[in-house]
């Protein structure tokens, strides 16, 4: 009976919502996946196992929670966690990367099984979590104009041929998508390629080396609760409320971090409920309310052909010219770069706010600890000191 109620639920408006959903993981997530796995230098098998295990497990939690409660519930990867693990390249070691993930991971679990979560994000002011982020991801909008000025004949015309979607302003002709086709042609064309090294052969998820320092606690794992909990868990669960769904969130909750555990073992990082994807999957052009949910099936199944796929994803890293790479990254970019920057300059605090971005766009580090954490630290002070009633005000609104 529910496998017949399941096929009668079907419905042409879910299936082109979950194809534009796969679209944005192909065209827009995978491109700055590999980016970060560049800019960390690590080996094919590397790559390989980290592009697998956080597309395998975000396929089956989303396919797993969807069929059971039957409603849209997108679980995806911390796309921000992943620009700022790209952002401190050079800073940390990958063993240390890999160990603060994994103590990011054991924490979304705890915090998700002691419902406390929500609450400690409540004392972080927001604006200057989003200062922070901005001024952290920063690098790869700069990074991206570089490379267009320095290759016009690639990474130039994949940038113009992104601006051609915008002004096109399409749902039909994704800027991002269009911004591969052309580039890719530009890249045939013009570009250095190698693909004759592009391997054809199933991934093998390995399980790098682990190092757990207190430096990389403080400056990766803290920061990735945040991104994965606050930006991701808070918003896309709270999207999906806002269209009449009943989401059982301590199950979500703690299928993320049991999700986030697996990740960090074999080399990835937080998993989380995906903001982006929750707008397409779960808002009115995915078709009627209670059967939406097929939307997010058609999409989680076809994220499966990626991660199944990741041993030829990661070997583009070599075949590809570095510029294209560079580029699509920060295109894939620009819209959390534009929604954080509105988040932290749109409201209150906006002198922390500014100090956190100036901090965290200066790389560095205090004792071990990168910038981004104590731009954190001194956006609260910088608030304190300049505005400190709108930052009480806050606190008092949340409790």
């Amino acid at each position: 009976m529910a496998r017949q109620s399941l096929w009668r639920d079907f419905n042409m408006a879910s299936f082109w919502a979950g194809i534009t959903a796969y679209v944005w993981y192909a065209f827009g997530a995978l491109p700055l996946h590999l980016e970060v796995a560049g800019q960390l230098g690590l080996d094919r098998a590397t790559a390989s196992s980290w592009i697998f295990i956080i597309w395998f497990t975000a396929s089956a939690l989303s396919i797993g929670l969807t069929l059971r409660y039957r409603i849209p519930l997108a679980i995806t990867w911390s796309i921000p966690g992943l620009i700022y693990l790209g952002a401190l390249a050079g800073q940390f070691t990958f063993a240390e990367l890999v160990g603060a993930n994994l103590m990011a991971a054991i924490a979304i679990l705890l915090l998700g099984i002691g419902g406390v979560g929500r609450r400690i994000m409540d004392w972080l002011p927001l604006p200057i979590i989003m200062g922070m982020f901005s001024g952290s991801i920063l690098i790869y909008v700069t990074r991206m104009v570089q490379a267009s000025v320095n290759d016009v004949l690639v990474a130039g015309i994949t940038l113009g041929a992104y601006l051609l979607g915008r002004l096109i302003n399409s749902a039909r002709v994704p800027p991002v998508g269009l911004a591969v086709i052309i580039g890719g042609v530009a890249v045939y064309f013009f570009g250095q390629t190698e693909m004759e090294t592009v391997a054809i052969e199933f991934p093998t998820p390995v399980m790098p080396a682990m190092e757990f320092t207190l430096g990389a606690f403080l400056g990766v794992s803290l920061p990735m609760v945040i991104f994965a909990m606050g930006l991701g868990n808070v918003q896309g669960i709270g999207f999906l409320m806002a269209q009449d769904y009943k989401v059982p969130t301590n199950v979500v909750t703690i299928s993320v971090g049991l999700g986030s555990v697996l990740n960090a073992v074999f080399g990835g990082h937080a998993a989380s409920v995906a903001r982006s994807t929750a707008g397409i999957v779960a808002s009115a052009v995915a078709g009627p309310h209670e059967k939406r949910y097929w939307a997010n099936l058609v999409a989680a199944v076809l994220a499966l052909t990626i991660a199944l796929s990741a041993a030829s994803v990661a070997s583009l890293l070599t075949a590809l010219p570095r510029s294209f790479v560079v580029t699509l990254a920060g295109l894939a970019i620009l819209s959390a770069m534009q929604d954080s920057l509105q988040r932290a300059f749109s409201g209150t605090c906006r002198f922390g706010a500014l100090a956190a971005f100036a901090v965290a766009a200066t790389p560095f580090k205090i004792i071990g600890i990168p910038s981004a954490f104590w731009a954190v630290v001194l956006g609260v002070i910088a608030s304190l000191m300049a505005e400190r009633e709108q930052l009480f005000d806050q606190w008092r609104k949340k409790h």
